[in-house]
Protein backbone atom coordinates (compact mmCIF):
# COMPACT_ATOMS: atom_id res chain seq x y z
CA UNK A 1 0.00 0.00 0.00
CA UNK A 2 1.41 3.39 -0.97
CA UNK A 3 2.17 6.01 1.65
CA UNK A 4 -0.45 8.85 1.47
CA UNK A 5 2.24 11.39 2.34
CA UNK A 6 4.41 10.22 -0.53
CA UNK A 7 1.44 10.38 -2.89
CA UNK A 8 0.61 13.92 -1.74
CA UNK A 9 4.24 14.97 -2.10
CA UNK A 10 4.38 13.52 -5.59
CA UNK A 11 1.21 15.43 -6.53
CA UNK A 12 2.66 18.72 -5.29
CA UNK A 13 5.94 18.10 -7.14
CA UNK A 14 3.97 17.42 -10.30
CA UNK A 15 2.06 20.66 -9.86
CA UNK A 16 5.30 22.59 -9.25
CA UNK A 17 6.93 21.08 -12.36
CA UNK A 18 4.07 22.53 -14.40
CA UNK A 19 5.67 26.00 -14.12
CA UNK A 20 8.75 24.79 -16.00
CA UNK A 21 6.87 23.82 -19.16
CA UNK A 22 7.86 25.92 -22.20
CA UNK A 23 4.28 27.10 -22.76
CA UNK A 24 4.12 28.45 -19.19
CA UNK A 25 7.46 30.24 -19.61
CA UNK A 26 6.11 31.87 -22.78
CA UNK A 27 3.06 32.98 -20.78
CA UNK A 28 5.39 34.52 -18.16
CA UNK A 29 7.28 36.53 -20.79
CA UNK A 30 4.01 37.70 -22.34
CA UNK A 31 2.87 38.75 -18.87
CA UNK A 32 6.01 40.89 -18.63
CA UNK A 33 5.18 42.48 -21.99
CA UNK A 34 1.65 43.16 -20.76
CA UNK A 35 2.75 44.79 -17.49
CA UNK A 36 5.47 47.00 -18.99
CA UNK A 37 3.39 49.81 -20.62
CA UNK A 38 0.92 50.56 -17.79
CA UNK A 39 3.18 52.69 -15.57
CA UNK A 40 4.58 54.52 -18.61
CA UNK A 41 1.20 56.17 -19.18
CA UNK A 42 0.23 56.47 -15.49
CA UNK A 43 2.47 56.52 -12.38
CA UNK A 44 5.85 57.04 -14.09
CA UNK A 45 4.33 59.62 -16.41
CA UNK A 46 2.82 61.48 -13.42
CA UNK A 47 6.26 61.79 -11.83
CA UNK A 48 7.68 63.16 -15.08
CA UNK A 49 4.80 65.62 -15.39
CA UNK A 50 5.33 66.88 -11.84
CA UNK A 51 9.08 67.24 -12.44
CA UNK A 52 8.30 69.21 -15.62
CA UNK A 53 6.17 71.69 -13.68
CA UNK A 54 2.78 70.64 -15.05
CA UNK A 55 -0.08 71.87 -12.81
CA UNK A 56 -1.58 69.33 -10.41
CA UNK A 57 -5.02 69.82 -11.93
CA UNK A 58 -3.66 68.88 -15.35
CA UNK A 59 -1.80 65.89 -13.89
CA UNK A 60 -5.08 64.71 -12.40
CA UNK A 61 -6.77 64.95 -15.78
CA UNK A 62 -4.04 62.74 -17.25
CA UNK A 63 -5.67 59.86 -15.37
CA UNK A 64 -8.25 59.87 -18.17
CA UNK A 65 -5.68 58.45 -20.60
CA UNK A 66 -6.23 55.12 -18.84
CA UNK A 67 -9.77 54.90 -20.23
CA UNK A 68 -8.85 52.32 -22.93
CA UNK A 69 -8.22 49.73 -20.20
CA UNK A 70 -11.85 50.08 -19.07
CA UNK A 71 -13.48 50.02 -22.49
CA UNK A 72 -11.24 47.57 -24.35
CA UNK A 73 -14.23 45.27 -24.85
CA UNK A 74 -15.44 47.72 -27.52
CA UNK A 75 -12.72 46.71 -30.00
CA UNK A 76 -11.92 43.26 -28.58
CA UNK A 77 -14.37 41.62 -31.09
CA UNK A 78 -12.38 43.09 -33.99
CA UNK A 79 -9.08 41.70 -32.67
CA UNK A 80 -10.80 38.43 -31.81
CA UNK A 81 -12.33 37.74 -35.22
CA UNK A 82 -10.45 39.55 -37.98
CA UNK A 83 -7.47 38.07 -39.84
CA UNK A 84 -4.57 40.29 -40.90
CA UNK A 85 -3.44 40.05 -44.53
CA UNK A 86 -0.25 38.00 -44.96
CA UNK A 87 0.64 38.06 -41.24
CA UNK A 88 -2.17 35.76 -40.13
CA UNK A 89 -1.24 33.17 -42.75
CA UNK A 90 2.37 33.21 -41.53
CA UNK A 91 1.86 33.46 -37.76
CA UNK A 92 -1.77 32.72 -36.99
CA UNK A 93 -4.37 35.24 -35.86
CA UNK A 94 -3.27 35.65 -32.23
CA UNK A 95 0.45 36.05 -32.84
CA UNK A 96 -0.01 38.28 -35.89
CA UNK A 97 -2.18 40.71 -33.93
CA UNK A 98 0.28 40.56 -31.03
CA UNK A 99 3.19 41.49 -33.27
CA UNK A 100 1.33 44.32 -35.02
CA UNK A 101 0.10 45.81 -31.74
CA UNK A 102 3.58 45.62 -30.21
CA UNK A 103 5.04 47.52 -33.15
CA UNK A 104 2.46 50.25 -32.56
CA UNK A 105 3.19 50.18 -28.83
CA UNK A 106 6.93 50.67 -29.38
CA UNK A 107 6.31 53.65 -31.63
CA UNK A 108 3.83 55.21 -29.18
CA UNK A 109 6.25 54.85 -26.24
CA UNK A 110 9.09 56.47 -28.22
CA UNK A 111 6.85 59.36 -29.28
CA UNK A 112 5.68 59.85 -25.70
CA UNK A 113 9.28 60.01 -24.54
CA UNK A 114 10.13 62.71 -27.06
CA UNK A 115 7.08 64.85 -26.26
CA UNK A 116 7.64 67.94 -24.11
CA UNK A 117 4.97 67.94 -21.37
CA UNK A 118 5.98 71.36 -20.06
CA UNK A 119 5.42 72.97 -23.49
CA UNK A 120 3.02 70.66 -25.35
CA UNK A 121 0.96 68.86 -22.68
CA UNK A 122 -1.80 68.07 -25.20
CA UNK A 123 0.65 66.22 -27.44
CA UNK A 124 1.94 64.34 -24.40
CA UNK A 125 -1.63 63.39 -23.51
CA UNK A 126 -2.33 62.13 -27.04
CA UNK A 127 0.84 60.02 -27.03
CA UNK A 128 0.01 58.65 -23.56
CA UNK A 129 -3.49 57.78 -24.78
CA UNK A 130 -1.93 55.93 -27.73
CA UNK A 131 0.32 53.96 -25.33
CA UNK A 132 -2.72 53.04 -23.22
CA UNK A 133 -4.71 52.02 -26.32
CA UNK A 134 -1.99 49.72 -27.66
CA UNK A 135 -1.33 48.38 -24.16
CA UNK A 136 -5.01 47.52 -23.60
CA UNK A 137 -5.14 45.95 -27.06
CA UNK A 138 -2.06 43.88 -26.25
CA UNK A 139 -3.81 42.68 -23.08
CA UNK A 140 -6.76 41.47 -25.17
CA UNK A 141 -4.67 39.29 -27.45
CA UNK A 142 -2.27 38.05 -24.73
CA UNK A 143 -5.16 37.00 -22.50
CA UNK A 144 -6.79 35.22 -25.43
CA UNK A 145 -3.51 33.51 -26.34
CA UNK A 146 -2.94 32.29 -22.77
CA UNK A 147 -6.41 30.81 -22.49
CA UNK A 148 -6.20 29.03 -25.85
CA UNK A 149 -2.67 27.63 -25.48
CA UNK A 150 -3.31 26.02 -22.07
CA UNK A 151 -5.49 23.11 -21.01
CA UNK A 152 -8.18 23.65 -18.37
CA UNK A 153 -6.04 22.14 -15.60
CA UNK A 154 -3.16 24.48 -16.54
CA UNK A 155 -5.17 27.71 -16.28
CA UNK A 156 -4.28 28.25 -12.61
CA UNK A 157 -0.57 28.00 -13.33
CA UNK A 158 -1.07 30.19 -16.40
CA UNK A 159 -2.81 32.85 -14.30
CA UNK A 160 0.08 32.76 -11.82
CA UNK A 161 2.74 33.05 -14.51
CA UNK A 162 1.05 35.90 -16.36
CA UNK A 163 0.49 37.87 -13.13
CA UNK A 164 4.07 37.32 -11.97
CA UNK A 165 5.38 38.48 -15.35
CA UNK A 166 2.97 41.42 -15.32
CA UNK A 167 4.20 42.63 -11.94
CA UNK A 168 7.83 42.28 -13.01
CA UNK A 169 7.09 44.41 -16.07
CA UNK A 170 5.32 47.00 -13.90
CA UNK A 171 8.33 47.18 -11.56
CA UNK A 172 10.73 47.69 -14.48
CA UNK A 173 8.55 50.48 -15.94
CA UNK A 174 7.96 52.00 -12.50
CA UNK A 175 10.92 51.80 -10.13
CA UNK A 176 13.33 50.91 -12.96
CA UNK A 177 12.33 53.90 -15.08
CA UNK A 178 12.60 56.30 -12.12
CA UNK A 179 16.07 55.01 -11.32
CA UNK A 180 17.16 55.52 -14.94
CA UNK A 181 15.65 59.01 -14.98
CA UNK A 182 18.10 60.07 -12.27
CA UNK A 183 20.96 59.28 -14.66
CA UNK A 184 19.65 60.08 -18.16
CA UNK A 185 17.03 62.18 -19.95
CA UNK A 186 13.38 61.07 -19.92
CA UNK A 187 13.38 60.62 -23.70
CA UNK A 188 16.14 58.01 -23.39
CA UNK A 189 14.30 56.33 -20.50
CA UNK A 190 11.22 55.90 -22.65
CA UNK A 191 13.34 54.72 -25.59
CA UNK A 192 14.82 51.99 -23.37
CA UNK A 193 11.34 51.00 -22.21
CA UNK A 194 10.25 50.84 -25.87
CA UNK A 195 13.21 48.58 -26.64
CA UNK A 196 12.04 46.19 -23.91
CA UNK A 197 8.87 45.60 -25.94
CA UNK A 198 11.16 43.52 -28.15
CA UNK A 199 11.04 40.88 -25.41
CA UNK A 200 7.32 40.50 -26.03
CA UNK A 201 7.83 40.49 -29.79
CA UNK A 202 10.38 37.68 -29.48
CA UNK A 203 7.87 35.71 -27.40
CA UNK A 204 5.21 36.27 -30.07
CA UNK A 205 7.53 34.97 -32.81
CA UNK A 206 8.79 31.97 -30.84
CA UNK A 207 5.49 30.95 -29.26
CA UNK A 208 3.46 28.05 -30.67
CA UNK A 209 0.30 28.85 -32.60
CA UNK A 210 -2.75 28.18 -30.38
CA UNK A 211 -4.84 27.42 -33.49
CA UNK A 212 -3.06 24.05 -33.70
CA UNK A 213 -4.64 23.14 -30.34
CA UNK A 214 -8.05 24.62 -31.14
CA UNK A 215 -9.66 23.20 -34.30
CA UNK A 216 -12.52 25.69 -34.05
CA UNK A 217 -10.15 28.65 -34.12
CA UNK A 218 -7.97 27.15 -36.80
CA UNK A 219 -10.92 26.49 -39.07
CA UNK A 220 -12.43 29.94 -38.64
CA UNK A 221 -11.55 32.12 -41.64
CA UNK A 222 -12.16 35.34 -39.71
CA UNK A 223 -15.47 37.17 -39.68
CA UNK A 224 -16.05 40.90 -39.84
CA UNK A 225 -19.86 40.91 -39.61
CA UNK A 226 -21.31 42.94 -36.75
CA UNK A 227 -23.37 40.05 -35.41
CA UNK A 228 -20.46 37.58 -35.48
CA UNK A 229 -18.10 40.02 -33.76
CA UNK A 230 -20.35 41.72 -31.20
CA UNK A 231 -23.60 39.83 -30.68
CA UNK A 232 -22.53 36.19 -30.95
CA UNK A 233 -20.08 36.24 -27.99
CA UNK A 234 -22.89 37.44 -25.69
CA UNK A 235 -25.43 35.03 -27.11
CA UNK A 236 -23.04 32.06 -26.95
CA UNK A 237 -22.22 32.66 -23.28
CA UNK A 238 -25.89 32.80 -22.29
CA UNK A 239 -26.88 29.87 -24.50
CA UNK A 240 -24.05 27.65 -23.29
CA UNK A 241 -24.74 28.24 -19.61
CA UNK A 242 -28.46 29.04 -19.68
CA UNK A 243 -29.77 32.56 -19.01
CA UNK A 244 -30.33 32.19 -15.26
CA UNK A 245 -26.98 30.46 -14.67
CA UNK A 246 -25.16 33.06 -16.78
CA UNK A 247 -26.65 35.87 -14.67
CA UNK A 248 -25.53 34.12 -11.47
CA UNK A 249 -22.02 33.71 -12.89
CA UNK A 250 -21.85 37.40 -13.79
CA UNK A 251 -22.99 38.33 -10.28
CA UNK A 252 -20.22 36.16 -8.86
CA UNK A 253 -17.64 37.82 -11.14
CA UNK A 254 -18.80 41.17 -9.81
CA UNK A 255 -18.64 40.20 -6.12
CA UNK A 256 -15.72 37.79 -5.69
CA UNK A 257 -12.95 40.43 -5.34
CA UNK A 258 -15.24 43.14 -3.95
CA UNK A 259 -14.02 43.01 -0.34
CA UNK A 260 -10.42 43.14 -1.51
CA UNK A 261 -11.13 46.16 -3.72
CA UNK A 262 -13.23 47.93 -1.09
CA UNK A 263 -10.38 47.91 1.41
CA UNK A 264 -7.74 48.60 -1.24
CA UNK A 265 -9.27 51.94 -2.24
CA UNK A 266 -8.55 53.32 1.23
CA UNK A 267 -5.16 51.67 1.78
CA UNK A 268 -2.95 54.70 1.09
CA UNK A 269 -5.08 57.20 3.04
CA UNK A 270 -4.96 54.68 5.89
CA UNK A 271 -1.16 54.48 5.78
CA UNK A 272 -1.00 58.28 5.84
CA UNK A 273 -3.32 58.66 8.84
CA UNK A 274 -1.43 55.95 10.73
CA UNK A 275 1.69 58.12 10.37
CA UNK A 276 3.71 55.95 7.98
CA UNK A 277 6.29 57.85 5.90
CA UNK A 278 6.53 57.66 2.13
CA UNK A 279 9.71 55.59 2.34
CA UNK A 280 8.09 53.17 4.80
CA UNK A 281 5.08 52.73 2.55
CA UNK A 282 7.30 52.33 -0.53
CA UNK A 283 9.49 49.72 1.15
CA UNK A 284 6.74 47.68 2.78
CA UNK A 285 3.93 48.04 0.25
CA UNK A 286 5.72 48.39 -3.08
CA UNK A 287 8.72 46.11 -2.55
CA UNK A 288 7.84 43.58 0.14
CA UNK A 289 4.16 43.68 -0.83
CA UNK A 290 4.82 42.95 -4.49
CA UNK A 291 7.08 40.05 -3.52
CA UNK A 292 4.33 38.66 -1.27
CA UNK A 293 1.81 38.98 -4.10
CA UNK A 294 4.08 37.13 -6.54
CA UNK A 295 4.52 34.32 -4.01
CA UNK A 296 0.75 34.31 -3.57
CA UNK A 297 -0.03 33.96 -7.27
CA UNK A 298 2.39 31.04 -7.60
CA UNK A 299 0.95 29.33 -4.53
CA UNK A 300 -2.54 29.96 -5.88
CA UNK A 301 -1.60 28.37 -9.19
CA UNK A 302 -0.31 25.29 -7.39
CA UNK A 303 -3.50 25.05 -5.34
CA UNK A 304 -5.65 25.25 -8.47
CA UNK A 305 -3.60 22.49 -10.09
CA UNK A 306 -3.78 20.32 -6.95
CA UNK A 307 -7.41 20.80 -5.91
CA UNK A 308 -9.25 22.22 -8.94
CA UNK A 309 -10.67 25.65 -9.70
CA UNK A 310 -13.86 25.74 -7.63
CA UNK A 311 -12.42 24.45 -4.30
CA UNK A 312 -9.50 26.85 -4.81
CA UNK A 313 -11.85 29.78 -5.36
CA UNK A 314 -13.56 28.99 -2.08
CA UNK A 315 -10.46 28.34 0.02
CA UNK A 316 -8.46 31.28 -1.35
CA UNK A 317 -11.54 33.48 -1.16
CA UNK A 318 -11.98 32.81 2.55
CA UNK A 319 -8.31 33.67 3.21
CA UNK A 320 -8.65 36.76 1.02
CA UNK A 321 -11.69 37.90 3.03
CA UNK A 322 -10.13 37.29 6.46
CA UNK A 323 -6.91 39.10 5.51
CA UNK A 324 -8.80 42.43 5.65
CA UNK A 325 -9.01 41.97 9.42
CA UNK A 326 -5.24 42.50 9.52
CA UNK A 327 -5.88 46.12 8.59
CA UNK A 328 -8.42 46.39 11.40
CA UNK A 329 -5.74 45.10 13.77
CA UNK A 330 -3.23 47.56 12.29
CA UNK A 331 -5.62 50.42 13.04
CA UNK A 332 -5.47 49.43 16.73
CA UNK A 333 -1.70 48.95 16.74
CA UNK A 334 -1.08 52.23 14.90
CA UNK A 335 2.33 53.21 13.53
CA UNK A 336 4.26 49.96 13.83
CA UNK A 337 6.39 49.10 10.78
CA UNK A 338 7.01 45.52 11.87
CA UNK A 339 3.31 44.88 12.22
CA UNK A 340 2.74 46.56 8.83
CA UNK A 341 5.04 43.96 7.25
CA UNK A 342 2.84 41.29 8.83
CA UNK A 343 -0.37 43.01 7.66
CA UNK A 344 0.70 43.58 4.05
CA UNK A 345 2.41 40.20 3.81
CA UNK A 346 -0.76 38.31 4.78
CA UNK A 347 -3.07 40.53 2.71
CA UNK A 348 -0.97 40.44 -0.46
CA UNK A 349 -0.20 36.72 -0.16
CA UNK A 350 -3.88 35.80 0.15
CA UNK A 351 -4.88 38.35 -2.48
CA UNK A 352 -2.41 36.84 -4.95
CA UNK A 353 -3.76 33.36 -4.25
CA UNK A 354 -7.33 34.54 -4.84
CA UNK A 355 -6.31 36.31 -8.05
CA UNK A 356 -4.75 33.16 -9.51
CA UNK A 357 -7.88 31.11 -8.84
CA UNK A 358 -10.14 33.88 -10.15
CA UNK A 359 -8.23 34.48 -13.39
CA UNK A 360 -8.19 30.72 -13.97
CA UNK A 361 -11.96 30.65 -13.50
CA UNK A 362 -12.55 33.56 -15.90
CA UNK A 363 -10.31 31.81 -18.42
CA UNK A 364 -12.30 28.58 -18.49
CA UNK A 365 -15.55 30.53 -18.87
CA UNK A 366 -14.45 31.61 -22.35
CA UNK A 367 -15.33 29.80 -25.55
CA UNK A 368 -12.24 29.52 -27.75
CA UNK A 369 -14.17 31.03 -30.68
CA UNK A 370 -14.60 34.30 -28.73
CA UNK A 371 -11.77 34.17 -26.18
CA UNK A 372 -10.55 37.76 -26.45
CA UNK A 373 -14.03 39.29 -26.51
CA UNK A 374 -15.48 37.25 -23.66
CA UNK A 375 -12.45 37.63 -21.38
CA UNK A 376 -12.38 41.40 -22.04
CA UNK A 377 -16.09 41.58 -21.20
CA UNK A 378 -15.65 39.64 -17.95
CA UNK A 379 -12.72 41.75 -16.76
CA UNK A 380 -14.31 45.06 -17.82
CA UNK A 381 -17.56 44.10 -16.06
CA UNK A 382 -15.59 43.25 -12.92
CA UNK A 383 -13.62 46.53 -13.06
CA UNK A 384 -16.64 48.76 -13.67
CA UNK A 385 -18.62 47.06 -10.92
CA UNK A 386 -15.82 47.23 -8.37
CA UNK A 387 -15.21 50.90 -9.16
CA UNK A 388 -18.90 51.75 -8.77
CA UNK A 389 -19.47 49.68 -5.62
CA UNK A 390 -16.26 50.89 -3.95
CA UNK A 391 -17.13 54.56 -4.41
CA UNK A 392 -18.73 54.72 -0.95
CA UNK A 393 -15.62 53.53 0.90
CA UNK A 394 -14.36 57.01 1.88
CA UNK A 395 -17.77 58.01 3.20
CA UNK A 396 -17.95 54.83 5.29
CA UNK A 397 -14.54 55.57 6.83
CA UNK A 398 -15.64 59.08 7.78
CA UNK A 399 -18.76 57.91 9.62
CA UNK A 400 -17.35 54.75 11.23
CA UNK A 401 -13.59 55.04 11.68
CA UNK A 402 -10.81 52.78 10.43
CA UNK A 403 -11.37 49.73 12.62
CA UNK A 404 -15.07 49.48 11.79
CA UNK A 405 -14.40 50.18 8.11
CA UNK A 406 -12.04 47.24 7.72
CA UNK A 407 -14.46 44.98 9.56
CA UNK A 408 -17.14 46.12 7.10
CA UNK A 409 -14.76 45.48 4.18
CA UNK A 410 -14.44 41.92 5.46
CA UNK A 411 -18.22 41.50 5.66
CA UNK A 412 -18.82 42.82 2.13
CA UNK A 413 -16.72 39.92 0.82
CA UNK A 414 -19.28 37.46 2.22
CA UNK A 415 -21.93 37.79 -0.53
CA UNK A 416 -19.46 36.60 -3.19
CA UNK A 417 -18.44 33.58 -1.12
CA UNK A 418 -22.04 32.73 -0.20
CA UNK A 419 -22.95 32.95 -3.88
CA UNK A 420 -20.06 30.61 -4.68
CA UNK A 421 -21.34 28.11 -2.12
CA UNK A 422 -24.82 28.36 -3.61
CA UNK A 423 -23.39 27.76 -7.10
CA UNK A 424 -21.54 24.66 -5.89
CA UNK A 425 -24.67 23.27 -4.25
CA UNK A 426 -27.26 24.14 -6.88
CA UNK A 427 -25.54 24.37 -10.27
CA UNK A 428 -24.09 21.47 -12.30
CA UNK A 429 -20.52 22.78 -12.06
CA UNK A 430 -17.45 20.63 -12.61
CA UNK A 431 -15.44 21.37 -9.45
CA UNK A 432 -12.13 20.59 -11.12
CA UNK A 433 -12.51 22.76 -14.23
CA UNK A 434 -15.16 25.25 -13.09
CA UNK A 435 -17.29 24.76 -16.21
CA UNK A 436 -21.04 24.33 -16.17
CA UNK A 437 -21.98 20.78 -17.13
CA UNK A 438 -24.98 20.91 -19.43
CA UNK A 439 -25.34 19.49 -22.91
CA UNK A 440 -21.78 20.78 -23.47
CA UNK A 441 -19.21 19.95 -20.86
CA UNK A 442 -16.50 22.48 -21.48
CA UNK A 443 -16.25 26.11 -22.39
CA UNK A 444 -14.63 25.39 -25.69
CA UNK A 445 -16.90 22.54 -26.75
Amino acid sequence: MSDPRQAAGSAWRGALALYLQPRLLIVFVMGFASGLPLALSSATLSFWLAESGVALTAIGLFALVGTPYNVKFLWAPFIDRVNLPLLTRALGRRRSWMLLIQLGLMLAIVLLGFSKPAYTPMLTAICALAVAFFSASQDIVIDAYRIEILDAEEQGAGAAMTQAGYRLGAIVAGAGALFLAEQIDWSLVYAIMAALVLVGMAAALLAPDPARRSPQTAGDPGTVGLRAMVVDPFVEFFQRNGASTAIVILAFILLYKFGDAYAGVMAYPFYYEMGFSKSEVATVSKLFGVAATVVGVFVGGLIVKRFGIMPSLLGCGVLQMLSNLMYAAQSLVGHDVQFLYFTIGIENLSGGMGSSAFVAYLSVLCNTRYTGTQFALFTSFMAFGRTLLSASSGWVVEITGWFQFFVISTLVALPGLLLLLWMLRNLPINRQTGTVVTGQTAAGD
